[in-house]
């Protein structure tokens, strides 16, 4: 078994597509299919159902792939390590970012670092705020930047920055009670989701049980959320980046709900190596926000 072999099947896992695994990867469709095929064929177990044209994770397609990313994790952190010893004049940062973050807050301040430190190549995973912490957690990346609280406790996290969360819809509602919200039509992100676990959070301190909530929609991203309002297929709770120039333009309107803002946190393996690069974006963030 290599770490070319490991790579290209979690590659192909997260896509259950061989041929885009492939072109992502930059291989050949025959190496990734190889890659697999030998993994399969040396330990006499198949690692993907074969459906049709498409290809799906078996049970122990599922269970090797968590075992696959984190030797991954821990042979990319072992690199990053020793080119840490040259400075910053070269090497990797491997960050995710739940999907806000990654669209709305963070591209400026690695436009930033990429000024400061241009020989330093940042590789940036977009995943639900649980995804983000269990990347984090088993050394795929570095650093997480998330909205929804993570509790870890091998995981640092600390406050980077603040999100106003705003609900909105196609047309005004007046007044938001109790009735209006079980009325209401609601387009939310997938559970795991920190926007959509702050908006039930900021519902239970109020005493109200998230569960009455009418749910039209599951989405699994922002941008989907948001033009489903606009369509007008209901009204959402979403970060005030995302909704911004929609707003604008009176393509939506914000309705009296009178939501506190959420935090961004950053993450961080309390024991793992701890990186110059990483320190320099975490110095950097901190910097601005200030």
């Amino acid at each position: 078994m290599t770490l070319e072999q490991l790579r290209i099947f979690v590659g192909v896992a997260e896509r259950e597509h061989v041929t885009k695994a492939a072109e992502a990867l930059n291989v050949t469709q025959s190496a990734a299919s190889g890659a697999v095929a030998a993994l399969e064929a040396r330990y006499g177990i198949p690692l993907f159902h074969r459906v049709g044209r498409g290809i799906q994770l078996t049970e122990a397609g599922r269970g090797f792939l968590e075992e696959a990313r984190a030797v991954l994790g821990r042979a990319a952190h072992a690199e990053t390590m020793l080119a840490d010893y040259a400075g910053l004049a070269r090497g990797s940062l491997r960050i995710v970012a739940s999907q806000t973050i990654a669209s709305y807050w963070l591209p400026a301040k690695l436009a930033a670092f990429h000024e400061r430190h241009p020989q330093i190549a940042v590789e940036l995973a977009i995943d639900n705020t649980e995804g983000a912490a269990a990347q984090v957690l088993s050394g795929a990346a570095e650093l997480g930047f998330v909205e929804g609280e993570v509790d870890e406790p091998a995981l640092a996290h600390w406050n980077v920055g603040r999100d106003p969360m705003v609900l909105v819809g196609r047309e005004d509602a007046g007044r938001v009670d109790e009735d209006w919200l079980r009325a209401a039509r609601w387009i939310v992100r997938e559970q795991g989701s920190g926007t959509r676990s702050t908006f039930e959070d900021v519902l239970r301190t109020r005493g109200f049980d998230p569960a009455q909530l009418t749910v039209a929609m599951t989405l699994p991203s922002n941008e989907a959320v948001r033009t489903a309002v606009e369509a007008g297929a209901g009204v959402a709770v979403l970060s005030r980046l995302v909704v911004a120039r929609a707003l604008k333009a009176g393509d939506l309107v914000e309705l009296p709900l009178g939501l506190p803002d959420r935090a961004f946190h950053a993450l961080r393996h309390k024991e793992r190596y701890r990186t110059r690069a990483a320190d320099a974006l975490t110095d950097l963030i901190k910097e601005q926000v200030a």
